[in-house]
């Protein structure tokens, strides 16, 4: 079977430890994570971990059915990257100086629709939001004029279709209120 992206989607209680349980099921099958981002869902006093992986499809089954079996989890999914809309986002920092005086930064900046968050007189922020790939094409424009800094978040997904979790999620909102 050939790999492919799957973002996995597991909607958890907020529990201590389980962020070390749930990278442990990879670690111990060798799989590494290419993105791992998480954060509140749209149900009250849920979290969802949103994590990309390459693996087969068989091996994405197994991963979600690991993840079910740990107490905190509510329900985990798997999709393909054509079953879901996402992005990342990324920080560069640079000297103010470039700005002022490098026209070309300018249009590498305008060019790849990236956005000033902050000028300083030593350094200016700015924020990127697409695909990974669109990410990097930037960051290589950027890279050569020196950059101060850099981050990247990991991916943040929503799903084509509808996911059925929105009323296993509204139940367990009402049970823990």
């Amino acid at each position: 079977m050939k790999k492919e992206n799957y973002t996995i989607s597991a909607y958890t209680e907020n529990n201590i430890g389980l962020l070390n349980r749930i990278s442990s099921i990879f670690s111990k099958r060798h799989i590494n994570l290419d993105s791992l981002t998480t954060s509140v869902s749209e149900i009250k006093d849920v979290y969802r971990f949103t994590i990309v992986v390459q693996v087969t499809e068989d091996q994405a089954r197994k991963l979600v059915g690991q993840i079910e079996k740990q107490i905190e989890v509510i329900k985990a999914f798997y999709h393909k990257d054509e079953e879901t809309i996402f992005q990342e986002t990324a920080l560069f920092k640079m000297a103010s100086k470039l700005l002022f005086e490098d026209r070309e930064i300018q249009l590498v900046i305008k060019e790849h629709i990236a956005h000033i968050v902050t000028v300083t007189p030593e350094y200016f922020v700015l924020e990127k939001t697409g695909s990974r790939q669109e990410v990097e094409l930037l960051y290589d424009r950027l890279e050569p004029y020196g950059l101060m800094q850099f981050v990247r978040s990991g991916r943040i997904a929503i799903t084509k279709d509808k996911m059925h979790i929105s009323k296993i999620l509204e139940n367990f909102s009402i049970a823990s209120s």
